[in-house]
């Protein structure tokens, strides 16, 4: 995938835009949705004012590989990723839209971000350290950081509005607010989509710590929507360089976050400008994951 000019953002004149989001714009079709993953990146909930080169076409072709490849365990809502699929009034943006975007079915999206943990780091390890749990579930003592857990753990969060951080919340909760037929469908699905990626994964030398999927209704049908398994919603180790105690070379927008953390940013908009060697090398970052998952 070569590097090609950045998109920022996209605005398809007589297209309705459904949605922007800190990374993808999504336009509506009627019964029908383009989502454009742009080259915008965020980090702590703030979209960046630099872009990455590549970033959204990467984002695409990785979630239209593991729609594919996740299909047998859930339906999802992808109908093509090949613009000559497309609609007619949509052809006059083709270059724009090639390999950058999905054609979806219109589905009443679940507000639950569904999070399967495989690994502690980030916020579980947070939440581990101060009292030995995540989420409610109770883990062993002595985990070190990074390491792997006894098994996978579904760690629900409500999905925020833009702007502000998801919240954890236990399964009981997640009952509370969908009704035990869907929280056991979206456990058992996501549990079931992360041991089959992560299985994949491993054989192509990529360690999934963790990652979030995200559903809707379709027809009284559940469906897997949005991305899947990419380096924005995922946490993605090299298997190599992997060892506990400590954090892990990464193949994801960390590298992004350790950057602004060693700034004296509040973390509140306006974000600042990254240096061309950090875009450079999140690109790289960004590009390797397809590479070792997609291509290799």
């Amino acid at each position: 995938m070569e590097n090609s000019q950045p998109i920022i953002e996209t605005n398809l004149k007589g297209v309705p835009l459904f949605f922007r989001g800190k990374v993808r714009d999504i336009y509506d079709l009627g019964e029908e949705l383009l989502i454009v993953a742009t080259d915008r990146i965020s980090a702590f909930d703030v979209v960046l004012p630099t872009p990455i080169p590549d970033k959204g076409k990467i984002l695409t072709q990785i979630s239209l590989f593991w729609f594919n490849y996740l299909k047998d365990i859930v339906p999802n809502h992808l109908i093509s990723g090949d613009v000559e699929d497309y609609p007619r009034q949509l052809s006059l943006y083709k270059e724009i839209l090639r390999g950058r975007s999905m054609l979806v079915k219109k589905a009443n999206r679940i507000n639950i971000e569904c999070v399967v943990r495989g690994y502690i780091a980030g916020s579980s390890w947070t939440d581990y350290q101060r009292e030995r749990k995540v989420c409610g579930i109770d883990l062993p003592q002595g985990l070190k950081e990074s390491d792997r857990l006894p098994q996978p753990i579904f760690t629900p969060a409500t999905k925020a509005q833009m702007g502000n951080h998801d919240i954890n919340i236990t399964e009981k909760q997640l009952i509370d607010n969908e009704g035990a037929d869907v929280s056991l469908f979206l456990k058992e699905k996501s549990l079931a989509c992360y041991k089959k990626a992560s299985d994949y994964a491993l054989s192509r030398g990529i360690i999934i710590a963790d990652t979030k999927f995200e559903f809707g209704i379709l027809k009284d049908e559940i469906i897997l929507i949005d991305e899947v398994l990419t380096p924005d919603s995922s946490r993605f180790w090299d298997k190599e360089s992997y060892e506990p105690g400590k954090p892990q070379l990464s193949f994801d927008k960390q590298f992004v976050r350790d950057y602004l953390e060693s700034l004296h940013w509040d973390k509140r908009p306006p974000a600042p400008e990254l240096p061309e060697e950090i875009v450079e090398k999140t690109r790289q970052k960004y590009h390797q994951a397809y590479s070792e998952l997609v291509k290799g």
